[in-house]
C-alpha cells in the first residue's frame, strides 16, 4: 500500500482534486482508498437512528452493514486520536491510499495552493510537500512566500492538469498502472 497526501487550507480544492484523481487511478487498474482528516467534531450518524442510539448508550464501536457497503463507527471516548498509521492499518489491501489533510505527517504531499485565499503556502516550511498544484504560475507567488530554508521549491503543477498530477503521483510512488492508457 502506497500513501500520498493532498494537503492545503480549507476551501483550497483538496476534495475536488481527489475526486478527479480517483477515476484516473481506478481506470488504470489500481485499487484506491481515501482517508480524510477532519479537524472538527463530525458525525455521520443521525439522532434517533438505531446505530446512534447504541453509541449514545455507550458502545465503543457500532458497525452498520448492508449489501452495498458497511461502516464502522468508533468512539474515542476520551482516548487520544489514533495516528495516521493506526488509521491506515484498518484499511483493506489496496494499491494507493490518498490522504486528505494530515498536513504534518511524514508522507509525500502535494499542496493545493490558491493565493486568492490570502494564506501563505505550506511548502516553504513543510519538508514533506514535494509538489504544489496551483491556479497560478509559480513565478507569480509573492516573493515573501517563497523564502524558505529549502534549496529549491517543490515541483509546480497546474491545478487543472489532473492527468499530469496523477502521473506525477504514480511516478513519485513507483506505482505501475495495470491498464495502460492516458489520463
Amino acid at each position: 500500500m502506497k500513501i500520498f497526501s493532498i494537503a492545503g487550507y480549507s476551501g483550497s480544492g483538496k476534495t475536488t482534486l481527489i475526486e478527479r484523481l480517483i477515476p484516473c487511478f481506478t481506470a488504470s487498474g489500481l485499487v484506491v482508498s481515501v482517508i480524510k482528516h477532519a479537524h472538527h467534531s463530525f458525525d455521520i450518524d443521525r439522532p434517533g437512528k438505531d446505530s446512534y442510539r447504541h453509541r449514545e448508550a455507550g458502545a465503543k464501536e457500532v458497525m452498520l452493514t448492508g449489501g452495498a457497503r458497511w461502516a464502522l463507527l468508533h468512539e474515542n471516548r476520551g482516548e487520544a486520536e489514533p495516528s495516521l498509521d493506526e488509521y491506515l492499518s484498518r484499511f483493506s489491501p489496496c494499491d494507493l491510499v490518498l490522504v486528505e489533510g494530515f498536513k504534518h505527517e511524514a508522507v509525500p504531499k502535494l499542496e493545493v495552493y490558491r493565493p486568492a485565499q490570502g494564506k501563505s503556502p505550506l511548502w516553504p516550511d513543510n519538508p514533506h510537500v514535494i509538489a504544489v498544484a496551483s491556479d497560478i504560475e509559480q513565478a507569480l507567488v509573492a516573493p515573501e512566500a517563497r523564502h524558505s530554508a529549502r534549496a529549491a521549491p517543490p515541483v509546480w503543477l497546474r491545478l487543472d492538469d489532473t492527468g499530469g498530477i496523477a502521473a506525477f503521483i504514480l511516478k513519485t510512488l513507483s506505482l505501475v498502472p495495470r491498464n495502460q492508457g492516458r489520463f
